[in-house]
């Protein structure tokens, strides 16, 4: 654990002057990842993938992860091409003891993972009384627990270094509900919920821990809704923006969260919906 500095009212750990001044610098510093690692879960398509993508480009280093080693290594290939430095971990985010080994062998070979984005994710549509028991937990296991199992190995060294970024992936679905999409609503609240536990228990230790909540955006887990016309005339009505998100547009509230720039951000879940989740 890292010593404190006094034991007074206001006095900050002693790992908080290096974040303090990291978050005094100016300008693009703020937002330079150069000499960090960064783990994205799921990140061999949609969302994921333009995260890695971002990140890289900000100056990290991305391990990216999937159970699909072929989709993987296509993506990292792609990534490659465009000369980003690429890792390939390939474990299953279910599988608490598999995520552990793997993130310990991966910290003992290569180095620290300075950076964690818990993005894997599912999504399962059916009315509520319709709802499968086995979809359910599908979508426990797959939306939640895997944040719980990978940021808690994580968590786990970046504790002892005193310092580190987890960003969990939560979603307008946080905040409101839509028919068809209950047992999703109530994993991405978890996520918010655990986003919190995470900030709470610690931040004490130099770590800070954030969500980013994306409202609907042109992905593959959308690509049911993009298809149909009269939902994306909903949305359109529905967002004040007026339109679908692209991913892209996910990677400037990513960036911001895994570097110096957010030093004292905790716990906090940034929505990035077009405003809807501000407008009746």
């Amino acid at each position: 654990m890292p010593q404190m500095l006094g034991t007074g009212c206001g006095q900050a750990p002693a790992f908080v002057e290096s974040k303090t001044e990291n978050a005094m610098a100016s300008g693009a510093a703020l937002f330079d990842l150069t000499g960090q690692r960064a783990l994205i879960t799921g990140s061999s398509q949609g969302i994921g993938h333009a995260l890695a993508r971002g990140l890289a480009e900000a100056g990290a280093e991305v391990v990216l992860n999937g159970r699909d080693t072929g989709k993987l290594s296509a993506a990292a290939n792609t990534l490659r091409s465009d000369g980003h430095t690429m890792h390939e971990l390939s474990f299953d985010a279910t599988d608490h003891d598999a995520v552990r080994a793997a993130i310990d062998g991966f910290e003992a070979a290569t180095g620290a993972i300075d950076i964690l984005v818990n993005n894997a994710g599912m999504q399962h549509r059916t009315e509520l009384q319709d709802f499968p028991a086995d979809a359910f937990e599908q979508l426990l296991q797959t939306n939640i627990a895997t944040v719980f199992h990978v940021g808690q190995a994580c968590a786990r060294h970046m504790i002892g270094r005193g310092r580190g970024k987890i960003i969990n992936i939560a979603s307008v679905q946080t905040a409101l509900a839509r028919p068809s999409i209950a047992p999703y609503t109530a994993t991405k609240g978890a996520v918010g919920n655990l986003t919190k536990g995470m900030a709470t228990d610690w931040a004490k230790y130099g770590l800070q821990c954030n969500a980013i909540a994306p409202g609907y955006f042109d992905t593959p887990l959308n690509a049911a809704l993009v298809a149909d016309p009269a939902f994306t005339e909903w949305l359109e009505k529905r967002t004040p923006a007026g339109r679908w998100g692209q991913v892209e547009e996910l990677v400037g509230a990513c960036v911001f969260l895994a570097g110096p720039a957010s030093s004292f951000a905790n716990g906090h879940i940034l929505y990035v919906d077009g405003g809807i989740t501000a407008s009746l």
